[in-house]
């Protein structure tokens, strides 16, 4: 809580004069999306400035890199993601993350995970149409993990791996692990648009053969492309 205010009053020189939002960030997309995508925080100038996640943290930042590989899948009329009010708009899939706070370089407690979990919960207890969750990173993974225990389904003990598909439950979520999107991990190519379109792209079928289908690999599946 404090650093997330320490953020909005030591503003960088870009965003001199604008209000930040400095509060949690609240999850943001389409009701009735069958994708989640599960990120780790807000960014301290990105999200927590402009009160949406996943924007504002610059055109090379995580926001603009997941945007694009989300219009590219179709899930987006848009391929960036800079304020509230530009223009953008999600179809058949919702954003959120596991901390709700901006953490000190992106790195929260186990404290303020175990605090913000339960806003997960309740969001995929009110987004009944989830059929396939994304996780952008370890800790977005290893948190959905526990917020789907949670909720009752089989506990999992599983590893984090980049590509790693995991059903929860014959009944439950197909969860897809991808590495976040990061200024870190897309400018030394640990992810790359193409990694990102193929797990996205796990995601659109997974969701749409149903909670009941086979689930597809990335290496397997073929990158859909409905964007520029």
């Amino acid at each position: 809580m404090a650093y997330r205010e320490e953020a909005a009053w030591r503003k960088r020189a870009a965003y001199h004069g604008q209000h930040y939002w400095a509060r949690p960030v609240p999850g943001f997309g389409d009701p009735r999306a069958g994708i989640l995508v599960v990120g780790l925080a807000p960014a301290a100038h990105g999200a927590n400035r402009t009160g949406r996640m996943f924007t504002g943290d610059g055109p090379r930042g995580a926001g603009d890199f997941l945007m694009a590989g989300l219009h590219r899948a179709g899930l987006a009329n848009q391929s960036f993601s800079q304020r509230r009010g530009d223009g953008l708009v999600l179809q058949n899939v919702y954003l959120t993350a596991v901390v709700r706070c901006a953490p000190p370089q992106n790195r929260p407690t186990s404290e303020e995970i175990r605090n913000c979990i339960p806003f997960l919960e309740e969001e995929l207890r009110v987004l009944p149409n989830v059929g396939a969750i994304v996780t952008l990173g370890r800790v977005a993974f290893l948190g959905t993990l526990t917020a789907l225990e949670h909720l009752g389904y089989p506990r999992s003990r599983s590893l984090f791996a980049h590509g790693q598909t995991l059903r929860v439950g014959p009944q439950g979520p197909l969860v897809i692990a991808s590495y976040h999107p990061s200024r870190q991990n897309t400018q030394t190519g640990r992810l790359t648009p193409g990694m990102l379109d193929a797990v996205l792209n796990v995601a659109v079928k997974a969701q749409e053969e149903g909670a009941a289908g086979a689930a597809p690999s990335p290496e397997s599946s073929k990158v859909r492309s409905l964007g520029p």
